[in-house]
């Protein structure tokens, strides 16, 4: 069994567009606007997405939970860290060695918790 997707909440589309759409600039994945309300970013054998709740309540942050995205060397962690800083994600743990893995932790605009690994 392998993961298939995963998706986040947002309760601003466009604003969440505009920071994955830069977040992932460089990582070959296509988007893909499925509906007003969903967007997907692809890859070759899964797919990202964030989504307006079809509960029509506010999304919200799942206590616990986090995307982990495993980007491949140490130097696309800081990027990816800094860039989604910049782009107006906080900080939930500057890069660095965490025991086998480097990672970096940081929230996106909704406060959705995402890690970049080597």
């Amino acid at each position: 069994m392998k993961m298939n997707y995963f998706v986040v909440g947002t309760n601003d589309m466009q604003a969440s567009r505009a920071f994955y759409d830069a977040l992932f600039a460089q990582s070959g994945l296509q988007t893909m606007a499925a509906s007003e309300r969903m967007t997907y970013w692809l890859g070759e054998d899964f797919a990202f997405a964030t989504a307006i709740p079809f509960d029509g309540q506010p999304a919200t942050t799942g206590n616990g939970t986090m995307v982990g995205f495993c980007v491949g060397a140490a130097d696309a962690v800081k990027r990816l860290h800094a860039l989604a800083i910049d782009l107006g994600g906080t900080c939930e743990g500057a890069p660095h060695q965490r025991g086998p893995k480097f990672s970096a932790y940081v929230r996106d605009l909704d406060g959705n918790k995402l890690c970049f690994s080597d």
